[in-house]
């Protein structure tokens, strides 16, 4: 564990997000990519400008929320009700300080939601109607539930019978700013069919979300019920303290997770140093990262 003292003069703004392990191969890369880029950008344009960690993942979060291809915000699949229910979690590294909200409806953008319980500071994770009165307290905008129903998920819904592809998943991404901070954020709309009232790990820090400023930040996605077995999140920190080599750390993650957890998905990483890694069991999963090395963003897909 490296002092802060000596942490600070070598930190690299780094930014990474993750598009879902649950993602479709075969969907529009186009959709995909462009959505990725967008996120990215707005998480680095904050990063670029000495801004803060929380703020860059909050962006890049809330730009995947917004975008009907990822299954988060208004993309999001819907529970065997037909209706939309939202987990999201946010986490900053250097004090742990963490929100989370879990099975939310009318709220746009959960991962907002998420963050106002951080700043609060009061509790760490708010559910279902209490997390909706928290809203209104903390001036988070609410939005029609119906409105979050997309044409395409609710076509999904109908057709539930059938065999249908995935056509996103999870969303998150995780920062290192200038200072130092690391931070991480996820946010999801759940699994297709899943019974009203489920949560998963997008909700639970240390499952789908954590953040140390001394070793990294992680965001995770996939098979919730799995990753919530393992610990994910806090696991992956755990090899990456072992082996000081993110990629390796995320690999290695992920073969817990189908191993031990009984599962699949994936899962993004920063290192204290500001390396990148990551790694996925499922076909397909868009990542994007940004760092002062690169002049656009780099979108491997």
């Amino acid at each position: 564990m490296t002092p802060a003292g000596d942490r600070a003069p070598r930190r690299v703004p780094t930014i990474i997000v993750h598009g879902g392990a649950g993602a479709d191969p075969t969907d529009r890369r186009e959709s995909l990519r462009e959505g990725m880029t967008s996120a990215v950008s707005a998480g680095w344009r904050i990063l670029a400008t000495g801004g803060a960690a929380m703020d860059a993942v909050e962006a890049s979060v809330r730009v995947l929320e917004d975008h009907p291809r990822f299954n988060a915000g208004h993309g999001s699949v819907l529970t065997t009700a037909g209706t939309v229910e939202m987990d999201a979690s946010i986490m900053e590294g250097d004090r742990l300080r963490c929100g989370a909200v879990a099975a939310v409806t009318g709220i746009a953008n959960p991962i907002a939601l998420a963050r106002a319980v951080a700043e609060d500071g009061g509790h760490v994770l708010l559910v279902g109607e209490g997390a909706r009165a928290f809203a209104r307290l903390a001036g988070v905008p609410e939005c029609d539930p119906q409105s979050l129903v997309s044409e395409r998920q609710w076509a999904r819904h109908l057709a539930r019978s059938t065999p249908v592809a995935a056509g996103g998943g999870t969303v998150g991404a995780v920062a290192l700013d200038a200072r130092g901070t690391m931070a991480a954020a996820t946010s999801t709309g759940g699994r297709d069919g899943q019974r009203p009232g489920r949560v998963g790990d997008s909700a639970l820090i240390g499952g789908g979300t954590y953040a140390d400023s001394t070793l990294g930040g992680v965001s995770c996605t996939g098979d919730g019920e799995a990753i919530i077995r393992v610990v994910l999140a806090r696991r992956a920190l755990d090899f990456l303290k072992e082996a000081d080599d993110p990629m390796y750390a995320a690999r290695i993650a992920v073969d817990l997770l189908v191993d031990e957890g009984r599962g699949e998905g994936g899962l993004i990483i920063v290192d204290w140093r500001g390396r990148t890694g990551y790694a996925h069991s499922t076909p397909f999963m868009p990542v994007a990262w940004m760092s002062p090395a690169l002049a656009t963003p780099c979108v491997p897909m």
